[in-house]
């Protein structure tokens, strides 16, 4: 294009804008101005902050405007809920419980032998920790459809982190010291949690990374299965895969044993076949439930008459009768062992923790009742707590469990009553029974339970909606699988914590445009029938700007104007003379921030451009007002809205837009 032209434009352009000042200096009188709130007693904003992160329920509403005697059963009632929804307890609610009751144990008392040897525990501790902690759950717990005990992830990440400390074959007596202390410290920071309503905490694990966590400790819980399944005797205590199977393929020639994958591969068919069955047909859902049971009942039977055990199958034994005996005197309170007993009880107790509130959270939403988190936590930890007095390792909510105990009809809390009754029984008087039980089966039985924690949908899902969460999913379950549970936790965290730093120190921005015959100014690239406006423009910053990203925000606004200059410039349209900044997402700003946007005015006025500022929050025009910034840029640079800024700045040409 000709430069004389251009040159012709560009003076049409300053007369324009001229008249557009001129304009809008009598089209301002017509347009609302940004309310400034009113100056905010420090004291009562404190504690109305507090107040909304640690008791955003409001937990102390129903105490108001009752009497004395009223607060104390309402504080009971908090502290124990079976004393509320008790009241209104029938047969109806209590026939649902027993038969749900009844499943679950049959199917919780296979499980719980297998999982104990998951933590290097012998098989009654199992047990032990499907009798007590669902007891003290039954009468603290908001939930009517978790189902306690053990299970295979935390079960998983104890014999791993315990036996990195202490050999639980050399030396058996302290290594169940440590796991008693872990479980007490597990129960204390989920007390801690719940009583200091710190349970937002879990959620900096983010659901994507719990899926790949998930999905690489129930491969890497399969591969430890191995062992039993193939009839292994020297097997690695290395998780990873690599050692894992260089451990399998090297005993290939002299170590497996014909008749114990026999069993295993006959009996894991049967489970999977069940496990398809009721997945199909939900009617058909006690089927898998029960199908442990049987196949315990039937493969002990087997080898009780054909007395494999002399032919190299590998028996349970002995497990120990009676019920749980008192451990109070074995946890470390003093010495070596109490800092590492900590660590491993914190990092079990978090897992645990994300695992019972996700599973409760899941069913309260079928049933349509609200789950109380902060309460959660706290049954918990105190049943842990209670749970490492007598003998118990770390319990939790089972998904497996839970969803049979949600398919058998429970109603309430007692259905774990009674699962614990039935594991009292079993203690008291059935556990000779298990003598013959094979290894083979309680692998078996593990690897068709830790199956469903592979969920392939679902970490599809999370590569459509965020490629970021997934990279997080992929490393949780790489680190899993081929380092260890720990690792791929550590992993998980990172990557997590990564994300929310990405996010908070480089928010999004966007140029906006005018959407036709309409009002309303949205992102170019999400409308793209959407019109700059001439000689203005438009940014969205899409955060609140504080000291990690405002040097980021205001490098990123410069550099959105410079890329805008050289495309008018190129295509000899006016000269950018107003810059917007649409402030309605940005919720909050600090000094740094309003630093940013001084150094952001001065650099622009040395462009000879005007810096105009949109629909600040009530947090944000209290801040610009206190550090002067709106005297600084001119409370007539402040609009309500976009378009009241466009109006102002340059009415003629929106009218042409």
């Amino acid at each position: 294009m000709d430069p004389n032209s251009c040159s012709n434009i560009e003076a049409e352009t300053k007369e324009m804008d001229a008249r557009s000042l001129s304009a809008s200096h009598q089209h301002s009188q017509y347009l609302h101005k940004v309310g400034i709130p009113p100056k905010q007693n420090l004291l009562r904003e404190f504690i109305a902050r507090v107040k909304e992160t640690l008791f955003a329920d409001d937990p102390l509403r129903p105490f108001k405007d009752q009497p004395r005697s009223r607060k104390l059963v309402l504080g009971i009632e908090a502290i124990f809920p079976i004393f509320e929804w008790g009241r209104s307890y029938n047969w109806r609610k209590f026939r649902g419980d027993l038969i749900a009751g009844l499943t679950i144990a049959s199917l919780c008392i296979p499980q719980d032998i297998g999982y104990a040897r998951l933590a290097n525990l012998a098989p009654q501790y199992g047990l032990y920790s499907s009798f007590v902690p669902p007891l003290i759950y039954a009468f603290m717990g908001s939930s009517r459809d978790i189902a306690i005990g053990p299970v295979a992830v935390v079960s998983l990440l104890l014999g791993s982190m315990l036996s990195n400390e202490i050999d639980p074959n050399q030396n058996e007596a302290e290594y169940l010291r440590l796991a008693f202390t872990a479980t007490f410290f597990a129960g204390i920071t989920q007390v801690t949690l719940g009583f200091l309503r710190l349970g937002f905490l879990i959620d900096f694990l983010s659901h994507a990374a719990i899926i790949g966590f998930m999905a690489g400790a129930a491969i890497t819980i399969a591969l430890q299965q191995l062992k039993g399944l193939l009839g292994i005797q020297k097997f690695t205590k290395k998780t990873d895969i690599i050692s894992v199977m260089r451990s399998v393929w090297g005993s290939v020639h002299h170590g497996w044993n014909w008749q114990t994958i026999l069993i295993g591969v006959s009996f894991l068919s049967f489970l999977l076949l069940t496990k398809y069955i009721g997945k199909k047909n939900k009617k058909f859902f006690w089927v898998p439930a029960i199908a442990p049971l049987i196949s315990v009942i039937l493969s002990t039977f087997f080898v009780y008459i054909t007395h494999a055990e002399k032919k190299g199958v590998q028996i349970v034994k002995n497990i120990e009768k009676g019920i749980n005996p008192s451990s109070v005197n074995q946890i470390y309170f003093t010495g070596d062992y109490l800092l590492k007993g900590l660590k491993i009880g914190v990092v079990a107790g978090m897992i645990a923790l994300t695992e019972a509130v996700a599973i409760g959270r899941t069913f309260a939403s079928m049933k349509d009742y609200q789950l109380d988190g902060n309460k959660e936590m706290v049954a918990l930890g105190a049943m842990n707590v209670v749970g490492s007095l007598a003998s118990c390792y770390v319990a939790t909510g089972s998904f497996s469990r839970s969803a049979v105990n949600f398919m058998s009809g429970c109603e309430t809390a007692v259905s774990n009553i009674i699962m614990s009754c039935v594991v009292f029984l079993t203690l008291e008087f059935l556990t000779p029974l298990f003598k013959y039980t094979p290894n083979a089966i309680l692998a078996a039985i593990i690897i068709s339970a830790v199956v469903g924690l592979i969920d392939v949908k679902a970490a599809i899902l999370v590569w459509k909606i965020d490629k970021f969460d997934f990279v997080a999913c992929l490393g949780a379950f790489l680190g899993v699988v081929f380092a260890s549970v720990e690792i791929g936790l550590l992993i998980a965290v990172i990557i997590s914590f990564a994300k929310i730093l990405l996010q908070v120190t480089r928010p999004r921005t966007a140029i906006l445009g005018k959407v036709p015959r309409t009002n309303v100014y949205r992102n170019i690239l999400q409308y793209p029938e959407a019109t700059k406006v001439p000689g203005v423009l438009i940014v969205r910053v899409d955060s609140a700007i504080y000291f990690s990203n405002s040097n980021y925000v205001k490098e990123r606004i410069l550099r959105w104007l410079m890329d805008e200059e050289e495309k008018v410039k190129a295509a000899c349209q006016p000269t950018i003379h107003f810059l917007i900044v649409e402030m309605s997402p940005v919720t909050d700003i600090d000094t740094s921030g309003i630093h940013a946007l001084e150094e952001l005015h001065r650099s622009l006025e040395k462009k000879n451009i005007q810096l105009i500022l949109a629909n600040p929050g009530p947090m944000v025009m209290d801040k610009l007002e206190a550090s002067k910034f709106a005297n600084l840029i001119g409370d007539d640079k402040i609009f309500l809205t976009v378009a009241d800024a466009v109006s102002s700045c340059s009415p003629k040409r929106v009218e042409n837009v």
